[in-house]
Parts: C-alpha cells; sequence; structure tokens
C-alpha cells in the first residue's frame, strides 16, 4: 500500500462527527420507550454523515444483513469513494433498551480499521469474552476457573479478593459464572445492556471495574478489540455457537470454534481509529445534555491505534443551527 491508501488521522475527527450526530438523534427519544425509534434515528443519522466521510468503507460489522437492515448493512459500501480502503464496524447506538428506559451508558460507536484487517464473525452472533487492564493482562484466560483468575486478579493488585469488581451481563447463561465469582470472594456488577462500554471500563487502570466476563455479542467483541488496541489492556475471546445449526454453519464455513481470539486476531492491522459518544450518562462517558439557550453537549473518546491517542471531545451544538443539517436532529 502506498501512504495515501491508508487511513489518515484526520479520520478520527470524521468519525467523531458520526457518532455525535447519531447520539444527538437518538437522544431526542431517551426515557420514551422506544427502542426502535431511538435506533433508527441513530442509524438514519450516522449513515447520512457517513456519506460524506472520504473513503471507501465497507461495513463488517454493521445491523444485520441487507434483508433485515435497509442501511449500515453487513457488506454496504460507505463513504465518498475515495481512498483509502477501510473496513467498517458500527453500532449506532448501543444500549437500544438502556436509551428507551432513560438508563445510564448508552453509546453511539464507530471502528475502522485498513480493508481485510476485521474479523467477520460468519454465523457467530456470540462470543465468550475476558477483557482486562495491561496490569492484568496475562492472567486472562477462558479456560480457567474463575475463582481462581480473580485470586490471581487480587494478587496482582496486591489487595483482597473482596476488592475484586468483575462486570457482567445480567443473563440467565451467566448464573454459573456469577456464583463462582461471589463464592470466591469477589463482587459483580451486572449490567442489562452495553457490551462496549463495559469492555472500556474494564481496561482502564483507573477504573472500578477489574475485569469484564462472559457471554456476549461478537459485533460488539470486534469493535471492543479496536477500542482496546487503542487505549490498551487485553480482549480475549471464542466463539460461542448458540445451537447445534449454528454450531454447524460455523464449521462448515472454516471457522475453528475451539481457537482463543485476542484483540489483535479480532482487529489484525496495527492503524484503527475508533469513536464513542455518550447518549446517557455513565462509568466511561457523559451523555447528551441539552442547556436553556438552545444548546446541545457531547463527550466523546476518540482514538487512533498507531499513535495511541486518546482524546475526551467535548462539543457544543446549536440546536437551532442544526436544524438545517442532515443526520443532526435538534
Amino acid at each position: 500500500m502506498t501512504h495515501k491508501d491508508l487511513p489518515d488521522r484526520n479520520l478520527a475527527l470524521e468519525l467523531v462527527r458520526t457518532t455525535e450526530a447519531a447520539a444527538l438523534s437518538a437522544a431526542r427519544l431517551v426515557g420514551r420507550g422506544d427502542k426502535e425509534a431511538a435506533d433508527q434515528a441513530a442509524v438514519d443519522a450516522m449513515r447520512s454523515v457517513l456519506d460524506s466521510v472520504q473513503m471507501d468503507g465497507i461495513v463488517v460489522i454493521g445491523e444485520g444483513e441487507k434483508d433485515e437492515a435497509p442501511m449500515l448493512f453487513n457488506g454496504e459500501r460507505i463513504g465518498d469513494g475515495s481512498l483509502p480502503q477501510v473496513d467498517i464496524a458500527v453500532d449506532p447506538l448501543e444500549g437500544t433498551t438502556l436509551t428507551a428506559k432513560g438508563m445510564p451508558s448508552a453509546l453511539s460507536v464507530i471502528a475502522l480499521s485498513a480493508r481485510g484487517t476485521m474479523f467477520d464473525p460468519g454465523p457467530c452472533v456470540y462470543m465468550e469474552k475476558i477483557a482486562g487492564a495491561r496490569s492484568v493482562a496475562d492472567l486472562l484466560d477462558l479456560d480457567r476457573p474463575l475463582a481462581q483468575t480473580v485470586e490471581l486478579i487480587a494478587q496482582r493488585k496486591g489487595t483482597t479478593v473482596g476488592d475484586v469488581m468483575v462486570v457482567v451481563l445480567d443473563r440467565p447463561r451467566h448464573e454459573e459464572g456469577i456464583r463462582a465469582i461471589r463464592d470466591a470472594g469477589a463482587r459483580v456488577r451486572l449490567i442489562t445492556d452495553g457490551d462496549v462500554s463495559a469492555a472500556l471500563l474494564a481496561v482502564q487502570d483507573d477504573s472500578p471495574v477489574d475485569l469484564l466476563w462472559g457471554v456476549g455479542g461478537t459485533p460488539e467483541g470486534v469493535i471492543s478489540a479496536c477500542a482496546i488496541k487503542c487505549i490498551g489492556g487485553r480482549l480475549i475471546s471464542r466463539l460461542w455457537p448458540r445451537n447445534d445449526g449454528e454450531r454447524q454453519a460455523a464449521i462448515d464455513a472454516g471457522y475453528d470454534l475451539t481457537r482463543i481470539l485476542d484483540q489483535d486476531d479480532l482487529v489484525s492491522g496495527d492503524d484503527c481509529f475508533f469513536s464513542a459518544t455518550g447518549v446517557t450518562d455513565g462509568d466511561v462517558l457523559q451523555g447528551v445534555r441539552y442547556d436553556g439557550a438552545g444548546a446541545a453537549t457531547t463527550e466523546s473518546l476518540v482514538m487512533r491505534s498507531r499513535s495511541g491517542t486518546v482524546r475526551r471531545i467535548f462539543t457544543r451544538h446549536d440546536r437551532t443551527k442544526m436544524r438545517g443539517i442532515p443526520g443532526a436532529t435538534p
């Protein structure tokens, strides 16, 4: 590849415009009880802004197959068609239920890397995951009993097991693991949704959470891998078929269901970008807020793996002026 074929650093600010637009649009529906409408608002806004971004992008991780999603579907080409050629992973609204119920930690998210570097999970919708900060990266293991892992993390941190906090999706499939964590003396933070937000929280050194564990979405796993390559820490995963049909489909497609995948397997390029904008307030980002002067404010996290740059961007949006801008709902 020539230099001009590679993603440019200016893409970071282009991407944050897309997540800001999606967050602003979805935020108007926070607490309204309609997760489909909130998701559609975010999708419409993000797609509109993506049309103007200078890139030749293919959606690897999107809203689903073309017959399920009219836009931002897997395989869709986005951008203005110019170089660089890139893979795109999007979640215009991570936490549709969180948004509908006015609950914390809903985000708008996009990730980008050079063409051909993002892992396509094929028929597998879920994967086992465990993630943590740099300080405990070598202790992560999907096959070791959870009780031993939390004990090792406590030893590494120089604390008691009772000080270790593990974030877990609140799902019936996790009941045994949750019991094992608690029986070991560690603590559990249950979340209803929000894999990407939880992964970001788990890998930060100054976080109240030490570990992310459980079975979650493969799209969220790929997006989280991109973020972790930028911010540091480690994610390891393994595909988790939901049933015999999905298992056989994965085997027929050539997937090794025993293979451990880390962030470099999920996003193999060394130059990836990540942007997230808060929709509702959470541990990672502040949500969209409104003032009496007709303005909205957003907080975004924008990162690039090649440079290791991590930016927090606070933006004030004039809602009156935004009314004429596609993809930016005032």
